[in-house]
Protein backbone atom coordinates (compact mmCIF):
# COMPACT_ATOMS: atom_id res chain seq x y z
CA UNK A 1 0.00 0.00 0.00
CA UNK A 2 1.40 3.39 -1.02
CA UNK A 3 1.48 5.90 1.79
CA UNK A 4 -0.42 9.04 0.87
CA UNK A 5 1.44 12.34 1.25
CA UNK A 6 0.35 14.86 3.83
CA UNK A 7 -1.73 17.62 2.32
CA UNK A 8 -2.20 21.28 3.10
CA UNK A 9 -5.61 22.80 3.76
CA UNK A 10 -5.83 23.66 0.06
CA UNK A 11 -5.31 20.00 -0.84
CA UNK A 12 -1.81 20.53 -2.24
CA UNK A 13 0.95 18.11 -1.32
CA UNK A 14 3.41 19.43 1.22
CA UNK A 15 6.99 19.57 0.04
CA UNK A 16 9.41 17.49 2.08
CA UNK A 17 13.17 17.75 1.67
CA UNK A 18 15.78 15.25 2.93
CA UNK A 19 16.08 17.18 6.20
CA UNK A 20 12.38 16.72 6.90
CA UNK A 21 11.49 20.37 6.25
CA UNK A 22 7.80 20.49 5.33
CA UNK A 23 6.21 23.41 3.56
CA UNK A 24 2.51 24.12 3.50
CA UNK A 25 1.43 23.96 7.15
CA UNK A 26 -0.20 27.16 8.38
CA UNK A 27 -0.71 28.52 11.87
CA UNK A 28 -2.99 31.49 12.33
CA UNK A 29 -2.04 34.15 14.87
CA UNK A 30 -4.93 35.85 16.62
CA UNK A 31 -4.25 39.58 16.79
CA UNK A 32 -4.09 40.89 20.33
CA UNK A 33 -5.77 44.22 20.98
CA UNK A 34 -2.47 46.04 21.53
CA UNK A 35 -0.32 44.08 19.11
CA UNK A 36 0.78 45.99 16.04
CA UNK A 37 0.01 44.48 12.65
CA UNK A 38 3.74 44.26 11.81
CA UNK A 39 4.38 42.24 14.98
CA UNK A 40 1.51 39.92 14.13
CA UNK A 41 2.84 39.37 10.61
CA UNK A 42 6.34 38.67 11.93
CA UNK A 43 5.07 36.19 14.53
CA UNK A 44 2.84 34.43 12.01
CA UNK A 45 5.70 34.18 9.54
CA UNK A 46 7.95 32.67 12.21
CA UNK A 47 5.33 30.15 13.31
CA UNK A 48 4.64 29.11 9.71
CA UNK A 49 8.29 28.95 8.63
CA UNK A 50 9.42 25.29 8.35
CA UNK A 51 13.07 26.34 8.50
CA UNK A 52 12.55 28.03 11.87
CA UNK A 53 11.06 24.81 13.21
CA UNK A 54 13.84 22.74 11.63
CA UNK A 55 16.53 24.97 13.18
CA UNK A 56 15.05 24.36 16.63
CA UNK A 57 14.85 20.65 15.96
CA UNK A 58 18.40 20.36 14.58
CA UNK A 59 20.02 22.65 17.15
CA UNK A 60 21.00 25.49 14.80
CA UNK A 61 20.97 29.05 16.09
CA UNK A 62 19.12 30.41 13.08
CA UNK A 63 17.22 29.32 9.98
CA UNK A 64 20.09 30.83 7.95
CA UNK A 65 22.12 27.69 8.65
CA UNK A 66 20.09 25.92 5.96
CA UNK A 67 21.11 28.51 3.38
CA UNK A 68 24.75 27.49 3.78
CA UNK A 69 23.80 23.80 3.83
CA UNK A 70 21.89 24.23 0.57
CA UNK A 71 24.66 26.27 -1.03
CA UNK A 72 27.14 23.53 -0.11
CA UNK A 73 24.82 20.87 -1.56
CA UNK A 74 24.58 22.79 -4.84
CA UNK A 75 28.28 23.77 -5.06
CA UNK A 76 30.24 21.51 -2.66
CA UNK A 77 33.01 23.46 -0.95
CA UNK A 78 32.98 22.58 2.78
CA UNK A 79 33.95 18.91 2.72
CA UNK A 80 37.61 18.56 3.57
CA UNK A 81 38.09 22.27 4.32
CA UNK A 82 40.48 22.75 7.24
CA UNK A 83 40.08 26.50 7.71
CA UNK A 84 37.15 28.90 7.34
CA UNK A 85 36.62 32.63 7.90
CA UNK A 86 32.99 33.62 8.57
CA UNK A 87 32.26 37.32 7.97
CA UNK A 88 29.10 38.54 9.70
CA UNK A 89 28.81 35.35 11.73
CA UNK A 90 26.07 36.25 14.28
CA UNK A 91 24.13 34.45 15.61
CA UNK A 92 26.40 31.57 14.62
CA UNK A 93 24.35 29.35 12.32
CA UNK A 94 26.87 29.38 9.47
CA UNK A 95 29.74 28.80 11.89
CA UNK A 96 27.88 25.78 13.28
CA UNK A 97 27.45 24.34 9.78
CA UNK A 98 31.13 24.88 8.98
CA UNK A 99 32.14 23.14 12.20
CA UNK A 100 29.97 20.14 11.28
CA UNK A 101 30.65 19.85 7.55
CA UNK A 102 34.36 20.61 7.28
CA UNK A 103 37.40 18.52 8.18
CA UNK A 104 37.57 17.00 11.66
CA UNK A 105 40.03 19.55 13.02
CA UNK A 106 38.67 22.59 11.18
CA UNK A 107 39.83 26.01 12.35
CA UNK A 108 37.24 28.77 12.11
CA UNK A 109 37.47 32.53 12.69
CA UNK A 110 34.21 34.50 12.79
CA UNK A 111 33.63 38.23 13.08
CA UNK A 112 30.47 40.22 13.76
CA UNK A 113 29.22 43.42 15.37
CA UNK A 114 27.25 41.32 17.84
CA UNK A 115 28.64 38.98 20.45
CA UNK A 116 28.21 35.31 19.57
CA UNK A 117 28.08 32.51 22.14
CA UNK A 118 31.08 30.19 22.00
CA UNK A 119 31.18 27.51 19.29
CA UNK A 120 33.62 24.60 19.34
CA UNK A 121 36.61 24.99 16.96
CA UNK A 122 35.77 28.67 16.37
CA UNK A 123 37.48 31.91 17.37
CA UNK A 124 34.83 34.64 17.46
CA UNK A 125 35.62 38.37 17.25
CA UNK A 126 33.22 41.18 18.18
CA UNK A 127 34.06 43.85 15.59
CA UNK A 128 32.64 45.69 12.60
CA UNK A 129 34.40 44.26 9.56
CA UNK A 130 34.04 47.60 7.76
CA UNK A 131 35.88 49.55 10.49
CA UNK A 132 39.44 50.70 9.91
CA UNK A 133 41.77 48.16 11.44
CA UNK A 134 39.20 45.33 11.55
CA UNK A 135 40.74 43.49 8.63
CA UNK A 136 44.21 43.77 10.16
CA UNK A 137 42.87 42.44 13.45
CA UNK A 138 41.19 39.54 11.68
CA UNK A 139 44.34 38.77 9.72
CA UNK A 140 46.28 38.58 12.97
CA UNK A 141 44.23 35.51 13.86
CA UNK A 142 45.17 33.79 10.61
CA UNK A 143 48.91 33.31 10.53
CA UNK A 144 50.53 31.06 7.97
CA UNK A 145 48.74 28.80 5.53
CA UNK A 146 45.99 30.27 3.40
CA UNK A 147 42.32 29.74 4.24
CA UNK A 148 40.20 27.16 2.40
CA UNK A 149 36.86 29.01 2.53
CA UNK A 150 35.69 32.57 3.19
CA UNK A 151 31.94 32.95 3.69
CA UNK A 152 30.00 36.16 4.18
CA UNK A 153 26.36 36.53 5.17
CA UNK A 154 26.88 40.26 5.77
CA UNK A 155 24.21 42.68 4.58
CA UNK A 156 23.92 46.42 5.04
CA UNK A 157 21.01 47.72 7.10
CA UNK A 158 18.18 48.37 4.66
CA UNK A 159 17.02 51.92 3.97
CA UNK A 160 13.91 51.09 1.97
CA UNK A 161 15.52 52.52 -1.16
CA UNK A 162 16.24 49.54 -3.40
CA UNK A 163 19.16 51.05 -5.32
CA UNK A 164 20.88 52.32 -2.17
CA UNK A 165 20.48 48.98 -0.41
CA UNK A 166 21.85 47.15 -3.46
CA UNK A 167 24.95 49.36 -3.62
CA UNK A 168 25.64 49.15 0.12
CA UNK A 169 25.44 45.37 0.14
CA UNK A 170 27.54 45.19 -3.02
CA UNK A 171 30.22 47.19 -1.18
CA UNK A 172 30.31 44.44 1.47
CA UNK A 173 30.65 41.79 -1.24
CA UNK A 174 33.65 43.67 -2.64
CA UNK A 175 35.22 44.13 0.80
CA UNK A 176 34.85 40.40 1.39
CA UNK A 177 36.35 39.68 -2.04
CA UNK A 178 39.39 41.88 -1.33
CA UNK A 179 39.89 40.06 1.98
CA UNK A 180 39.43 36.64 0.37
CA UNK A 181 42.15 37.43 -2.18
CA UNK A 182 44.53 38.10 0.72
CA UNK A 183 43.92 34.86 2.61
CA UNK A 184 42.53 32.15 0.30
CA UNK A 185 44.63 29.21 -0.78
CA UNK A 186 44.70 28.22 -4.43
CA UNK A 187 41.39 26.54 -5.36
CA UNK A 188 39.76 28.15 -2.32
CA UNK A 189 36.14 29.36 -2.24
CA UNK A 190 34.46 32.69 -1.51
CA UNK A 191 30.71 32.78 -0.79
CA UNK A 192 28.82 36.03 -0.22
CA UNK A 193 25.30 37.39 0.08
CA UNK A 194 24.20 39.80 -2.63
CA UNK A 195 20.94 41.40 -3.66
CA UNK A 196 18.92 40.09 -6.59
CA UNK A 197 20.61 41.18 -9.77
CA UNK A 198 23.88 39.60 -8.71
CA UNK A 199 27.20 41.40 -8.79
CA UNK A 200 28.10 44.53 -10.69
CA UNK A 201 29.85 43.99 -14.03
CA UNK A 202 33.17 45.46 -12.85
CA UNK A 203 33.25 43.27 -9.72
CA UNK A 204 32.09 40.24 -11.68
CA UNK A 205 35.02 40.73 -14.06
CA UNK A 206 37.41 40.78 -11.09
CA UNK A 207 35.83 37.66 -9.61
CA UNK A 208 36.06 35.75 -12.89
CA UNK A 209 39.69 36.81 -13.26
CA UNK A 210 40.51 35.38 -9.84
CA UNK A 211 38.26 32.29 -9.67
CA UNK A 212 37.59 29.40 -12.03
CA UNK A 213 33.80 29.65 -11.65
CA UNK A 214 31.40 32.32 -10.36
CA UNK A 215 27.74 31.41 -9.90
CA UNK A 216 24.67 33.01 -8.34
CA UNK A 217 22.05 30.94 -6.54
CA UNK A 218 19.03 31.59 -4.33
CA UNK A 219 18.80 28.65 -1.92
CA UNK A 220 15.34 27.30 -1.04
CA UNK A 221 15.84 28.45 2.57
CA UNK A 222 15.93 32.05 1.38
CA UNK A 223 12.41 33.45 1.68
CA UNK A 224 10.74 34.02 -1.68
CA UNK A 225 9.95 37.63 -0.73
CA UNK A 226 13.61 38.35 0.01
CA UNK A 227 15.71 40.04 -2.66
CA UNK A 228 18.85 38.27 -1.48
CA UNK A 229 20.82 35.82 -3.58
CA UNK A 230 24.25 34.29 -3.02
CA UNK A 231 27.42 34.45 -5.06
CA UNK A 232 29.68 31.36 -5.01
CA UNK A 233 33.19 31.80 -6.42
CA UNK A 234 35.20 28.56 -6.56
CA UNK A 235 38.74 27.72 -7.62
CA UNK A 236 40.79 30.71 -6.45
CA UNK A 237 43.60 31.23 -8.97
CA UNK A 238 45.76 33.70 -7.13
CA UNK A 239 48.59 33.49 -4.67
CA UNK A 240 49.15 35.44 -1.46
CA UNK A 241 51.65 35.64 1.36
CA UNK A 242 49.94 32.75 3.18
CA UNK A 243 49.99 30.32 0.26
CA UNK A 244 52.82 28.01 1.27
CA UNK A 245 52.63 28.20 5.08
CA UNK A 246 50.92 26.27 7.85
CA UNK A 247 47.73 27.58 9.45
CA UNK A 248 47.96 28.84 13.02
CA UNK A 249 45.05 30.56 14.75
CA UNK A 250 46.00 33.05 17.42
CA UNK A 251 44.19 32.17 20.70
CA UNK A 252 41.86 34.70 22.30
Amino acid sequence: MIKKPKLTRTGQERRLDPRGIVRGAKTRVHTARRRKNSSTRWLQRQLNDPYVAAAKRDGYRSRAAYKLLELDEKFPFLKGAKSVVDLGCAPGGWTQVAAQKCAKNVKIVGIDLLEVDAIADATLLVMDFTDEGAEEELLSYVEGEAVDVVVSDMAAATTGHMRTDYIRTLDLVELGFDFACKVLRQNGTYVAKAFRGGTQAELLTKLRANFDTVRHFKPPASRSASKETYMVAKGFKGKNKYSEKGLILKPL
